[in-house]
C-alpha cells in the first residue's frame, strides 16, 4: 500500500524552490524600509524620534533631513542605528545624545 505522503513531497519541494526563486528574481528582501515608497525619513531636531514626510514636502516643524550621505534607508541598518544615540541640535551638529532622551 502507498501512502500520500510520498507523493507530495516532490510537489512540497517543488513549490517551495519556486517560491524561494520568485523572491530572488524579484528582489523581495527581509528588510523592513525606513519609510514606504514617495515618502523620505526626517529626524526630530534635539531627540531620537524621526518621521517620514511626503517626497516633495518640507519637513514638519521640529524636524529636519538626515545629513548627507547618513540617512537610515532600513530599520537596524548602520544609520538607523547610529541615530538611536545621535542627533541634529538646533545649530544642526551632530551630537550624541544623554541617556533619557
Amino acid at each position: 500500500m502507498r501512502t500520500t505522503s510520498r507523493l507530495h513531497r516532490p510537489a512540497l519541494g517543488l513549490a517551495l524552490a519556486c517560491v524561494t526563486a520568485a523572491a530572488v528574481l524579484t528582489g523581495c528582501s527581509a528588510e523592513q524600509a525606513a519609510c514606504g515608497g514617495g515618502e523620505y525619513p526626517v529626524m526630530a531636531i534635539g531627540s531620537t524620534g524621526s518621521a517620514c514626510v511626503p517626497d516633495g514636502e518640507e519637513p514638519p516643524e521640529g524636524y529636519t533631513r538626515y545629513p548627507e550621505g547618513k540617512v537610515p534607508e532600513h530599520v537596524g541598518d548602520k544609520w538607523d542605528t547610529y541615530w538611536q544615540t545621535h542627533t541634529v541640535d538646533g545649530e544642526g551638529r551632530v551630537v550624541e545624545v544623554s541617556d533619557g532622551e
